[in-house]
This record gives structure tokens, sequence and C-alpha cells, in this order.
């Protein structure tokens, strides 16, 4: 662990294996040292995984904005789409801003190809990312809702070994 005013040097200094952002509290928009942090590891293709706050991160670092939801989404149980299995996750919800970011599609980003991953399925807010190499290859991902709150009770444990098989490279 390491504090939010860290730099890449200090993240690199303990050879990292893989960089994870969580939870905020924060206005995504109002963040920079985070951002600018987080595309020096996409750069140097550190694996990343992001929850909630990491998630709106991610977004921003791929160039995608960031907007208020008017009454923010809260509580448990909330359907969320895995689209890249078309699974639907019962998930928990805490979060007062949401990614901006087409839901179609790809973007083509100086750190490889991103995409929305996941999708409330209430409102179609972006409720995940991921960014793949040219190859179609998983480099880095992340989910606006929270996994670790085990909602479902365990619909979205396997982020979890995904981030593990991303650092190990055999994802």
């Amino acid at each position: 662990m390491l504090p939010a005013s860290s730099t890449i040097e200090d993240v690199l200094a303990v050879s990292p294996d893989g960089l994870f952002f969580s939870n905020g509290p924060g206005d995504p928009a109002a963040t920079t040292g985070q951002i600018e942090l987080l595309q020096a590891a996409l750069e140097r293709e550190v694996p990343y995984f992001g929850i909630c706050f990491g998630n709106q991160l991610f977004g921003r670092a791929l160039g995608f904005g960031t907007y208020k939801l008017k009454y923010g989404h809260r509580g448990i149980n909330q359907p969320v789409m895995d689209r890249t299995t078309g699974k639907v996750e019962v998930t928990a919800h805490n979060h007062g801003f949401a990614v901006d970011a087409p839901l179609e599609g790809t973007t083509t980003t100086p750190y490889g190809e991103a995409s929305v991953s996941h999708v409330c399925l209430n409102d179609d807010v972006v409720e995940g990312l991921e960014l793949r190499d040219a190859e179609g290859k998983l480099k880095s991902f992340s989910v606006q809702y929270h996994p670790e709150a085990a909602a479902g009770p365990h619909d979205a444990a396997y982020l979890f070994d995904r981030f593990l098989d991303l650092m190990e490279g055999t994802a």
C-alpha cells in the first residue's frame, strides 16, 4: 500500500506485479495526480485493476469524461451485466459519479483499445472498462460497483482471480 500522493517512481520502487486503485471518495474530474500516475503505469504496461473511484480514474486516464449522477447509485442487489460473458451479477453500489464512455465498440487510446465491459441494467450506466492490446489480450480493467462487498453473495469474486491471472501473465 502506498499513499495517494505516490508518484510512478514510488510505485516502481516496490517492483509491483500490478496496480490497484480502490474506492473514493472524490470527484474524478478534480483529481490529477492519480490520473497521471495511472497513465504512467499504463505506458509501462503495469497491470491495473480499479474499483469504484478506481474505475472513474481509469476512465479519465483513458481519455473519457465523467459526470455526476442525478441521484447516485446506492444499495445492494443492483443488476450489472458483464458484457464479456453475458452474465448478470448482483452487485453493491455506492457512487455518485460515472464514466462517460461509448457503450458500443472500442476506443483507441495511447495504451490500447478500451471498451465498456459492464453496464448497469437499470439505467445503462457504465459499470466497467477494459483495456486490451492490439491482439485482444487483456491489459487492465475496472468496475464501478463493489465486488468486495460480496452481494449475490459472490457473483463478482472472479474479478480478483482475473487480476491475479493478469499479474501472473496468464490472463
